[in-house]
């Protein structure tokens, strides 16, 4: 089996386990995809944590022993781009990344994918595509000038330069560094505390912030009035959105029910 799901409490920690580099193939994206689809689907289920087996690799990307028995470059990986959330725009529940050692190429798309990332000390990140003829095409050219300052993005992207989990953290791409070991119950605490929130303002949080990411602030504002924001509008009316300054009132804690 290479992607394992376990839960726990509202957590889905899906790791993905293929010896030695946990790279990915067609097959593999796949799987990773069901996962994150049934977190989407299960109602008991309000965040995920993706991490790697071992504490060498989170994963070094494209699995090139597939491309080289014929696996093509621009191959449908499924209905979630490569690694199963790449291109998984419409998932409402936050992903936690939890890189447990080298995330390279299309691992570290797959980090950056993630809402949250917890990184082990010892571990690293890069961009090889362009030493081995490519391009970080599965969302690294998109997100990372994103997340880092142009020229440090600019540089990793052109050079395939290695960032260690130090720097990361400088730059704010990472949220938490831990001791290589504790890697998944830092994530696992980040996970614990967002299930805190209620789900529908947390639903709503993410569709908001990846609808109005490249647009000025007066046109953000513009398009969260409009009403076409699903999850904001569903959190506007919801009993949760009742609950909660009730429960701080009666100085308890709220009890939500996502609807």
């Amino acid at each position: 089996m290479t992607v394992r799901m376990d839960v726990d409490g509202e957590v889905l920690v899906v790791t993905l386990d293929r010896p030695k580099a946990n790279a990915i193939d067609v097959a593999t994206s796949q799987a990773l995809y069901d996962a994150f689809e049934r977190l989407q689907q299960d109602n008991t289920l309000r965040v995920a944590v993706l991490t790697g087996a071992g504490d060498r690799f989170f994963s070094a990307g494209w699995d090139l022993k597939a491309a080289a028995a014929g696996e093509s470059i621009d191959a449908d990986h499924g209905p979630g781009g490569f690694g199963g959330l790449t291109e998984f725009f419409s998932l409402r529940k936050p992903v936690i990344a939890a890189v447990n050692g080298l995330a390279l190429g299309g691992g570290f798309e797959l980090a950056l994918a993630a809402d949250l990332i917890a990184v082990a000390e010892h571990a690293e990140f890069a961009l090889p595509e362009v030493t081995l003829g490519m391009v970080a095409d599965s969302g690294g050219v998109h997100r990372l000038p994103r997340r880092l300052p142009s020229a440090v993005a600019t540089e990793m992207l052109l050079t395939g330069r290695r960032m260690t989990a130090a720097e990361g953290y400088r730059w704010g791409l990472v949220n938490r560094v831990a001791a290589g070991p504790r890697v998944v119950d830092e994530a696992l605490d980040l996970a614990h505390t967002i299930c805190l929130g209620a789900p529908l303002a947390v639903a709503a949080v993410k569709e908001i912030t990846d609808a109005t990411a490249t647009l000025t602030l007066e046109e953000a504002y513009r398009w969260l009035r409009h009403g076409g924001l699903a999850s904001y509008q569903m959190m506007l009316d919801s009993d949760d959105a009742r609950e909660g300054p009730q429960a701080f009132v009666e100085k308890r804690a709220p009890r939500w029910q996502g609807r």
